[in-house]
């Protein structure tokens, strides 16, 4: 540069992750910029050639419980694992997701990586399956856009009871939004209690809160073991919920590299349908 300038005219925009001047300040304000590895304040003067970072502002203090994942994919900006059923991805308790990913992941190597890797999308507490996770800020962004735009195919497996059609679209709107489900029922069995167990693929087209369980429901074939919206006496107890994340498939927004994985089915399907 021609003339120094102060370090809070230059750095607005410089990071994709605080795009604006008035939030760069802010992060200055924090102490979270480094200038040539010192901690720099608003009216330091930059000459050129200096090195400026950013650090995060997440809280370091958060748990990390040693409660082994499951990777079913991992490279140095994101990574999916099988999430087990009964564990909340994040929130106040201690045993979550989010605690859990430091202990299984590798921490990336890029200049924004986060220092606590970071789900992209939930799973319900009762379901099992496949989780995105973002491991650097520009993952994050980019990675969130993608599901915006449904580029993200999701593929899901239920266990559902009562007579069903062959294939459907489900459109019942969830909480004054359009929800929209495509499904399959790959084998049905007969069942003394449930007169009719499915095993069923579910592609959802947008990501409505419980929109899996709740359109099954609303097509008469709640899902086996869902205490919220099981039909009266036919809750299957003690053997959870019968919703499986099996397959994620996108293209990776950092490299431009097309990612599919897909997870076997769980134990508890197999057991009713031993062929999957």
């Amino acid at each position: 540069m021609e003339t120094p300038t102060r370090l809070s005219d230059y750095v607005g925009g410089v990071f994709k992750t605080i795009p604006s001047r008035k939030g760069m300040k802010k992060a200055i304000d924090k102490g979270l910029v480094k200038v040539n590895g010192t901690v720099a304040g608003t009216g330091k003067f930059l000459n050129g050639g200096e090195i400026i970072t950013l650090f995060s502002e997440e809280n370091k203090d958060k748990p990390v419980i040693q409660f082994k994942l499951e990777v079913s994919f991992e490279n140095d900006h994101l990574a999916i694992i099988n999430k087990p059923p009964g564990i909340l991805v994040s929130g106040n308790k201690k045993k979550t997701i989010v605690n859990a990913l430091p202990y299984n992941l590798t921490k990336s190597n890029a200049s924004d990586a986060l220092l606590r890797p970071k789900p992209v999308h939930r799973l319900d507490f009762p379901t099992s399956g496949l989780l995105l996770i973002a491991k650097t800020h520009a993952a994050v962004i980019a990675l969130n856009k993608l599901f915006k735009e449904r580029k993200v195919k999701k593929t899901y497996h239920a266990v559902t009871y009562g007579k069903m059609p062959i294939t459907g679209t489900i459109t019942t709107v969830i909480d004054g939004k359009n929800a929209f489900t495509e499904y399959k029922v790959l084998e049905t069995v007969h069942s003394e209690r449930f007169n009719y167990l499915n095993l069923v693929e579910l592609f959802p087209k947008t990501g409505r809160k419980h929109q899996l369980r709740v359109h099954l429901s609303s097509l008469g074939n709640p899902i086996l073991g869902d205490k919220n919206y099981s039909k009266e006496g036919l809750l299957l107890k003690g053997k959870g919920l019968f919703l499986h994340a099996s397959s994620l498939e996108f293209t990776d927004p950092i490299i431009g590299t097309l990612t599919s994985v897909t997870t076997a089915l769980p134990k508890k399907f197999r057991k009713i349908f031993p062929e999957n």
